[in-house]
């Protein structure tokens, strides 16, 4: 069986200094599906510690979630979280690092959010949050 797996981005040198600027950024910025939502905070995140923007064709095109989950359908993704773990390899949430991704169970459906020591920094409608690392399903690694 010939399995194919995901070319692992690297981070760029001065990335934890990166990650600091971009989620000091974010915490001034306003919820915008399509924009500035959950699924673009970490692809931007991922983008600020590697240069590599993997959602750049999907910017601006939806302004619900319901539009950006169908543009993702046509594009071969199931939803949000196919498509970063489409670019970011899958691993044990107990083996998730700082910068890595992290799946949020939330009661719209799963969200996307960025590791932080034993949390995870997430988008809100309402602001940029943390919860902690043990309620998230899965951990992504950029």
């Amino acid at each position: 069986m010939n399995m194919t797996v995901p070319k692992q981005v690297l981070r760029l040198p001065d990335w934890r200094a990166r990650l600091v600027d971009y989620l000091n950024h974010c915490a001034h910025e306003p919820f915008i599906e399509g924009q500035f939502d959950c699924a673009l905070f970490f692809a931007d995140a991922v983008a600020a510690m590697t240069g590599k923007d993997h959602a750049k064709e999907f910017r601006g095109r939806y302004t619900t979630t319901r539009g950006g989950i169908r543009i993702l359908k046509k594009a071969g993704f199931s939803d949000h979280i196919a498509l970063a773990k489409h670019h970011c390899p899958e691993k044990p949430v107990a083996f998730a690092n700082e910068g890595d991704g992290a799946v949020i169970p939330t009661p719209d459906g799963p969200a996307l959010g960025v590791v932080q020591g034993e949390n995870v920094y997430v988008r809100t409608p309402e602001r940029l949050g943390l919860v902690p690392l043990l309620s998230a399903d899965r951990a992504l690694t950029v």
